[in-house]
């Protein structure tokens, strides 16, 4: 009985273990081998040495595709995690009907990738959106036509997905405030320090590892993003806003070209690695630390 109880953990973990394994590693590898192979429309197993990739990033839609994920990465992650942090310390002030505006900020997080996408395609469009509420109001000269410009279209996406991503921020960051010991806070309180300075030099430090698990998270739904700009901009005007996963996709099942899609794909596997990697390795690091 007791030999039981002991193996019960490992014996309800093995199916979801098993299926990381097939599902996820084997699928990898998998797609690894069908990169460097003659394949198209379907599994050709014939090895090929690694002509896609050079095709891949001799493909100025595909360097388009990478260059936005970078700018949309950088900026979302940045945005989501400094607004976040900004709505948490607003509700840790104890605010009225805190409840209900934790419920609003969460509220985008409810929603899919591809309703906000399309609600907010109909909210920047200038025939319909902003734009042309404020011209309506008398101001002709307003222009806020960033969805539809090349050079603006991938800073709309940007918005669109600090919105969505912002509440759950404040969601992780409002419980790390809460759980940081009142006592620290009343003692600086009692020495004289304005709350500006106690929430940058006591609070905001001792929740600095939830800062990293925030940035890994939000940069693990910016490198896999595609539904929120299939829904937004498809990938336009032109290909402005076309991400790696959209390219994949279209690679893939569009064009029926499966090597180079893949190859595609090993490539936005290699993104998420240079992100899950450091950050296993930090917290082995943090937890060999801490015994």
């Amino acid at each position: 009985m007791r030999r039981l109880t002991q193996y019960t953990p490992h014996l309800v973990l093995a199916p979801s273990l098993v299926a990381t394994l097939v599902y996820v590693v084997g699928f990898a590898l998998w797609s690894a081998w069908i990169s460097v192979s003659n394949s198209t429309l379907l599994p050709d197993y014939h090895y090929a040495g690694f002509l896609h990739y050079r095709e891949l990033w001799s493909n100025h839609r595909w360097n388009i595709a990478y260059t936005n994920l970078f700018i949309f990465g950088s900026l979302y992650v940045i945005g989501a995690t400094l607004l976040g942090l900004l709505l948490a310390i607003l509700i840790d002030q104890r605010v009225r009907a805190e409840a209900f505006w934790r419920t609003v900020y969460l509220y985008p997080l409810a929603i899919s990738f591809v309703v906000t996408g399309t609600v907010w395609r109909w909210i920047l469009n200038p025939t319909s959106g902003v734009q042309h509420l404020v011209r309506g109001l008398g101001w002709p000269d307003f222009s806020f036509d960033w969805i539809v410009r090349r050079d603006m279209a991938i800073y709309a996406v940007v918005i669109t997905g600090i919105w969505q991503a912002s509440g759950f921020a404040m969601a992780l960051f409002l419980a790390g405030l809460r759980a940081v010991d009142p006592d620290l806070v009343k003692a600086a309180q009692i020495d004289g320090a304005a709350m500006p300075r106690i929430y940058l030099r006591i609070i905001l430090p001792a929740i600095r590892p939830l800062f990293i698990a925030v940035l890994v998270i939000l940069l693990q739904f910016a490198i896999k993003t595609f539904d929120l700009v299939l829904a937004l901009t498809s990938g336009g005007p032109g290909i402005a806003t076309t991400v790696p996963a959209i390219y994949v996709y279209d690679l893939m099942f569009q064009r029926g070209q499966l090597a180079e899609g893949a190859a595609a794909a090993m490539m936005v596997l290699a993104a998420l690695l240079l992100v899950l990697l450091p950050y296993g390795g930090w917290l082995a690091w943090r937890q060999r630390r801490h015994v």
